[in-house]
């Protein structure tokens, strides 16, 4: 297997843009919050002729508030490389969330780049992350991307474990067409990585930086598609396996064994698709591997796809069973076919009456059953409005109190409420960005002085665009009913916004839409009171906070949007 160029270390970004230097310089961060992610991660230069360090051009001096076109607000650095450098903006004209890549017009590599973000914004294929703009003006050249807050990235979603078959065979099917389109136009990506790689949440997988993070790192390759095809393969191999296949570590997946070469998925981890096994070796084989059981190699994106055609379809996985209600007998039985059915409580069907009397004495003895009956009612209306009467002087003696509609007079009272037990917790965090995961547990410590904390946010109280928001999901250990929870704040102020959502695990990526919220509360105080309208039934709760208030600079962060939450108690 041949030896993979390793570039820089770089700091993992989540936001939606390539990694952070561990040696940025965030002086140029003014007003932005410091606090990030720092897990390292190596930048493989994916089977390319390496990456070109142009002489010593220094990056643009910009800085959180500047305006690019007079439109581009930037709002925090998330890249600091090789003389560029990479934002979150705000569209100030459509106000709207974007990404934007930022060089000085005479970087070796700024001509290269305008070049390969125009070819990309012409391809207009909504399967890539989509060029927006590329201009020079004033010494810089900035290209601007759209940014997709609600996508995921797969190095995120493989930090829990591999993907199910299912989930894998639609992100190399997607992956693998998209970039074969791409081809046929004369576009390569050349850093098709776990970090270019996005699901958004309504399971499209989508590509970014197509053409152009090659460019800004100055990547090329003489054989662009067999160099995209692998990068495929190690993406299949990835997501089957939660392992890089190559010796390095990387993305935060562990590489293979030094000196024992490329080994099939299927023989790395049981239970892998055999399938999906055979065609991520197919695509890998151009990295010196030997084809699995003798299938021929796939060396451009589109073999590849004609290779994913010709396997059987993996089909989604059978929904959870739900048992149907309780049989019921119909009324349709032998015998009753077509016939009313007796009222509850009929045991024998009701006789047939007697045809009327004609003679004389059927005639009186019709009128004497007639005054008999006139008499029983006069008696019975009688001693009905008596009875009325004596208990209305009743209620009004003992002033009882009224029934509720299940007529139990104890309903009126207050039912005691039960404290539910937090068993354990992690922090949620869909978008890939943590706050303080690690801290998650001082919420439920019984100590009001601990804490977990969000970051400090340059925009609020409400977090959107940027951020949808940051929460903790508890777990009670068992399903428990859920009517209200009691959550303390360390920051009061304009304001505070929380919902309780009804999750089904602890995991820290599981889609918002797939969860049933139970209520929502807004507060200016340090202590929040939420209350459902109805239990809801549930082993896992989220505590989604989406708005924060402003405070000033402390000793853990710097003057912004944020919150901190001391102590979370559920009752039912």
């Amino acid at each position: 297997m041949a030896e993979r160029s390793t570039a820089a270390v770089d700091v993992a970004d989540n936001s939606g843009d390539e990694p952070l230097t561990a040696q940025a310089d965030q002086s140029t961060a003014d007003g932005v919050a410091q606090n990030r992610e720092r897990d390292t991660d190596i930048d493989e230069a994916q089977g390319s002729g390496g990456t070109e360090h142009p002489g010593k051009a220094s990056p643009p001096e910009l800085h959180s508030g500047h305006k690019l076109a007079r439109r581009y607000r930037l709002e925090e650095c998330v890249t600091r490389l090789d003389g560029f450098s990479s934002w979150r903006a705000v569209d100030e004209k459509l106000r709207r969330a974007v990404g934007v890549h930022v060089l000085p017009a005479d970087h070796a590599r700024a001509r290269s780049v305008l070049a390969a973000a125009r070819s990309s914004a012409l391809l207009g294929d909504p399967r890539f992350v989509q060029v927006l703009d590329a201009v020079e003006e004033n010494d810089l050249v900035y290209v601007v991307h759209e940014w997709l807050p609600d996508a995921t990235e797969l190095t995120t979603l493989l930090s829990s474990g591999p993907l199910e078959p299912h989930d894998a065979y639609q992100m190399v099917s997607q992956i693998a067409s998209a970039m074969a389109a791409a081809h046929r136009e004369g576009l390569a990506h050349l850093r098709l990585n776990p970090n270019a790689v996005l699901r958004a949440s309504t399971g499209q997988w989508r590509i970014r930086g197509l053409a152009v993070n090659a460019a800004l790192r100055g990547i090329s390759s003489d054989t662009p598609q067999r160099t995209d095809t692998e990068a495929i393969g190690a993406l299949l191999y990835a997501a089957l396996t939660q392992r890089w296949p190559y010796e390095n570590d990387a993305y935060g997946l562990s590489g293979l064994p030094k000196d024992v070469g490329l080994i099939a998925p299927d023989q790395v981890r049981a239970h892998v698709h055999r399938g999906l096994s055979e065609l991520a070796m197919r695509a890998l084989v151009n990295d010196g591997a030997t084809a699995s059981r003798h299938e021929a190699p796939c060396t451009t994106p589109e073999e590849l796809v004609k290779a994913i055609g010709e396997m059987p379809r993996i089909r989604p996985p059978e929904p959870a069973f739900t048992a149907p209600p309780e049989y019921q007998r119909t009324t349709y039985q032998q015998g009753t076919y077509g016939r009313p059915a007796p009222r509850p409580g009929a045991t024998q069907p009701v006789p047939t009456p007697p045809p009327p009397l004609q003679s004389r004495t059927g005639k009186a003895l019709k009128w004497a059953v007639s005054a008999l009956l006139i008499a029983a009612l006069g008696l019975g209306s009688w001693q009905l409005a008596d009875a009325l009467m004596d208990q209305g002087n009743s209620s009004d003696d003992t002033n009882q109190t009224q029934t509720t509609d299940d007529n139990d007079k104890n309903s009126g009272q207050t039912k005691p409420v039960k404290t539910l037990t937090i068993q354990d917790a992690a922090e949620y965090y869909p978008d890939g960005k943590p706050q303080h995961a690690n801290d998650v547990k001082l919420t439920y410590d019984g100590d009001s002085s601990t804490y977990w904390r969000t970051y400090s946010f340059n925009g609020g109280p409400v977090l959107a665009p940027y951020k949808q928001g940051v929460g903790i999901v508890y777990d009670l250990g068992s399903a428990q009913d859920v009517s209200a929870a009691s959550i303390g704040l360390n920051y009061g102020g304009d304001h505070t916004t929380v919902a309780l959502y009804a999750a089904d695990s602890l995991s820290s990526s599981a889609p918002l839409s797939s969860m049933t919220q139970i209520a929502e509360a807004t507060t200016s105080g340090k202590e929040l009171k939420i209350s459902a309208k109805k239990a809801v039934k549930t082993r896992y709760v989220l505590v989604w906070l989406t708005a924060a208030p402003y405070s000033g600079e402390d000793e853990y962060s710097g003057a912004g949007y944020k919150q901190a939450i001391t102590d979370v108690k559920f009752t039912g």
